[in-house]
């Protein structure tokens, strides 16, 4: 079967998160929360590094969109239901849809951290890719050094399996080691 007639909800809820695809037109949301965020975002995520114009931001997410209809990438927006403001973006990459196999990444806004918002999404996004995507694997992949994503993986169940010594160069060239945590079918959910 191929992947684009792969049928599934472009967009879910939770408590307080409206979780969706990207669609035309989210770029200038996107564009504004990184330069917001771009100095909490550098260290860990390098597209933060050179901060984006507005066509480039709408450019990556029109592209983002493209990837979820063709279903080789899902990049996934989040919106407070209260507000309707963009709060961040999460997904599921580098995807084995043989293994079913999935990798959450997330960023939250700089004005959005530390109010539970990511945990929320990254179990919304877990139960969503276990109950559509019929994922047997999920992880999240996280920077030694970034002890605020290893929070969001312990809160949301994932187990450490391993950590990847001198890994790769971050963005300033210092080797980083790399924590893998996952959920599997059939031992944590």
């Amino acid at each position: 079967m191929s992947l684009i007639l792969l049928e599934f909800p472009e967009s879910f809820e939770t408590d307080r998160l409206l979780i969706r695809a990207p669609l035309w037109g989210d770029g200038v949301a996107v564009n504004e929360a990184v330069r917001e965020s771009a100095e909490d975002l550098r260290r860990w995520l390098p597209f933060a590094n050179n901060i984006p114009s507005v066509e480039e931001s709408e450019a990556f997410v029109r592209k983002a969109r493209l990837n979820f209809q063709e279903r080789t990438d899902l990049v996934l927006h989040l919106f407070d239901k209260q507000t309707g403001s963009f709060v961040g973006s999460s997904g599921l990459h580098r995807i084995d849809w043989e293994a079913r196999k999935f990798e959450i990444g997330y960023w939250i806004r700089s004005s959005c951290s530390g109010k539970g918002l990511m945990t929320e999404a990254v179990n919304g996004i877990t139960d969503y890719a276990i109950r559509e995507l019929e994922a047997n694997r999920v992880e999240i992949r996280v920077d030694y050094k970034n002890t605020r994503s290893q929070h969001i993986a312990e809160r949301t169940g994932f187990s450490l399996e391993g950590i990847h010594r001198n890994w790769k160069r971050d963005g300033s060239g210092e080797l980083m080691d790399l924590m893998i945590y996952a959920k599997v079918r059939g031992h944590e959910y």
